[in-house]
């Protein structure tokens, strides 16, 4: 393999110092949730290991995942993409067009087979022999399986290529396939939503480039750092879903009072993901906080799970019996019950003391 430039050699050829150079490595251990015994780990693998050639293709999709990881705050993506990754081919962000940009593709995969990360963005459309996604004249299948032959890994960007998304919803004329349904001979990283979260996925390349070596996946293959809690663990309206304190429609009074949105479609419990935690938009909101539900985009097969906008889980919130249409009953009931309760001692002691009062008096 040719030798490349490592991270740090990039940094001080860009007058980068070494004072800065520790304090992005320890911005980075903090946004991988990382403690501060990694930081000299990350500064020892940013020093010593080249940066890792990236190869970025585009199949079915709308771009959005693109558009998300170039507003990435934390690490920039001009950090990523001009200092940690050699990004050697992406038809979308490069500057080459035609035969030069595939040119460079070729001239990626040949000099650095087996050592470079395939990127995914969108799905190869298997019917009518891939003819409904033509890329650098071919079906985008063949380019795909053509680029994954010499990757080491592939990382699956958005909904998309991770489970299908849009394209593949029924009845998918088309055959809009995942990617991992295709390529079954490689290791490979799921990095699902429509889009992802822009942290989300200069977290992953930052992570792999730092220890080389995939994240830890969960069971469908997403790295549990970003997909190992449900939006509906950390959500700032979860309190309102405990006490029973539901939007029973979009606009009224419950609304306006930021209660629960989970009656009227919010999938959060039900959705892994970092939106409560991480946000968008260098953390400055996501849908629930803008009076929206969480439409679940980062779970298998969203389009066909039924109306955006209608409850269809039954999520149990006290005890195993009591779910979102109960519960809010419950907690009246129980509350009626404690004022009822308190009235009745409240007269008990009244009385007790006109008793001894009267006995006082007959003394």
């Amino acid at each position: 393999m040719s030798q490349i430039e490592t991270f740090y050699e990039v940094m001080r050829r860009q007058g980068i110092t070494r004072r800065s150079f520790m304090k992005y490595c320890s911005l980075t251990a903090a946004a991988l949730g990382l403690g501060p015994s990694f930081v000299p780990k990350i500064a020892h693998a940013m020093e010593t290991k080249p940066r890792t050639p990236v190869i970025w293709v585009h199949g079915l999709e709308c771009t959005c995942c693109s558009e998300s990881f170039i507003r990435s705050a934390h690490p920039l993506a001009k950090d990523v993409v001009l200092s940690m990754i050699s990004l050697d081919y992406d038809d979308t962000l490069m500057a080459a067009a035609g035969h030069a940009a595939e040119a460079a593709l070729e001239d990626t995969i040949e000099k650095y087979r087996g050592n470079y990360i395939l990127a995914v963005e969108g799905n190869p459309p298997l019917n009518e022999d891939g003819m409904f996604c033509i890329t650098g004249g071919r079906p985008f299948v063949e380019k795909l399986r053509h680029a994954a032959e010499g990757a080491k890994a592939i990382i699956s960007w958005g909904a998309c290529a991770s489970y299908g998304c849009v394209q593949a919803a029924k009845p998918n004329p088309t055959r809009a396939t995942p990617v991992h349904q295709v390529i079954t001979d490689k290791p490979i990283i799921k990095v699902p939503g429509c889009p992802p979260i822009a942290e989300v996925m200069t977290g992953v390349i930052t992570y792999m480039l730092t220890f080389d070596r995939l994240p830890p996946l969960d069971r469908q293959g997403r790295p549990q750092m970003f997909y190992s809690q449900r939006i509906h663990d950390k959500c700032y309206r979860r309190p309102h879903f405990d006490a029973g304190q539901f939007v029973e429609a979009f606009d009224d009074e419950n609304a306006r009072k930021g209660y629960c949105l989970y009656k009227v479609g919010c999938k959060g419990p039900t959705t892994y993901n970092a939106c409560s935690t991480v946000r968008w938009n260098e953390g400055t909101s996501f849908p629930i906080q803008s009076g929206h539900g969480c439409i679940g985009c980062s779970e298998d097969g969203f389009w066909d799970n039924g109306s955006f906008y209608e409850r269809t889980t039954q999520i149990n919130a006290f005890g195993i019996e009591a779910n979102a249409n109960t519960v809010g009953t419950t907690a009246a009931a129980l509350t009626g019950g404690a004022i009822a309760v308190h009235a009745a001692v409240t007269a008990l002691k009244a009385a007790q003391k006109k008793t001894q009062s009267r006995v006082s008096e007959e003394a």
